[in-house]
């Protein structure tokens, strides 16, 4: 145990061998953060397989939620990993996979067309043009930067996100739109989503416009965020193909078993298929 310190050398060095394991901004972001954090609850103490198990209960009693937990917890494994500390790693916290999605976290398709609507009374097309490039092709919101004049021109986008390379599909009407927007707005090349400052839209502010139209809407802020258009896409997707291979493919994703968690419908669509069993006489 002698000499496990964790100072700031050693994460700035996890840091940089995050960027050369070649892991998404995001992720690097993240995990910087986590491992801040244990960081800070050690307070300069030597690190044990005691102290992290510690802080797990910390965690656990302070409230956080499981998932939320378990990838802090990830975090500070993959540290230990890259500082061969692998005697101090943690098991995360077992839970049952989730069979459906609670009703006030899933975004239907009348409330997504009512808030693409909401941005355009606002005149917002900008954010209008958003929410359909991601509902209607399942990106990430940190992948509207390969949404270029070119790759609409061409039908299809290829996106580069986390060692992985697909190609999204961009239907007519979309692609008819997203020219349109393009020239009105004089961009003639390379991302179409930017900033005045010509930089590619930041998620954030994305969010926070994402949020203002909830009320016009009609739309349960809680639903509301970049990410549950992709999960709106894929529940559509899933509903006509019922192929979930192709779905994860699409989506980028390496395990289906993350494919699954976005195809979860709510609990009122279980209790409706058991209601049609007639099983009750």
């Amino acid at each position: 145990m002698k000499g496990r310190i964790l100072t700031k050398e050693t994460i700035t060095g996890f840091i940089n061998h995050l960027h050369l394991e070649e892991k998404s901004a995001n992720t690097i972001e993240k995990y910087a953060r986590d491992v801040k954090a244990f960081a800070a609850y050690l307070n300069g103490n030597v690190v044990s397989k005691e102290l992290v198990i510690e802080y797990k209960q910390k965690l656990i009693a302070d409230g956080y939620a499981v998932s939320s937990i378990n990838s802090m917890l990830a975090a500070v494994n993959s540290l230990f990993d890259y500082l061969g500390w692998v005697d101090c790693k943690v098991k995360s916290i077992k839970t049952q996979r989730q069979i459906y999605c609670p009703e006030n976290k899933e975004l239907s398709k009348a409330e997504y067309l009512r808030l693409v609507e909401a941005a355009e009374h606002n005149h917002n097309q900008r954010l209008n043009m958003i929410l359909q490039t991601i509902g209607g092709t399942g990106i990430r919101i940190s992948e509207l930067q390969f949404i270029t004049v070119e790759a609409v021109k061409s039908g299809t986008v290829e996106v580069a996100c986390k060692g992985k390379n697909r190609i999204i599909f961009i239907v007519k009407k979309l692609k008819k739109k997203l020219l349109r927007y393009a020239a009105e707005w004089h961009i003639k090349a390379g991302a179409i989503f930017i900033t005045k400052s010509g930089k590619p839209v930041n998620r954030t502010n994305v969010w926070r416009e994402m949020k203002a139209l909830c009320k016009q809407a009609h739309v349960n802020p809680d639903k509301v965020f970049p990410h549950n258009l992709r999960h709106l896409f894929a529940r559509m997707f899933y509903k006509l193909e019922k192929d979930i291979a192709k779905l994860a493919d699409i989506l980028g994703h390496s395990s289906i078993n993350t494919t699954r968690i976005y195809i979860i419908s709510t609990g009122y669509e279980h209790l409706k298929r058991m209601e049609n069993m007639r099983l009750v006489v």
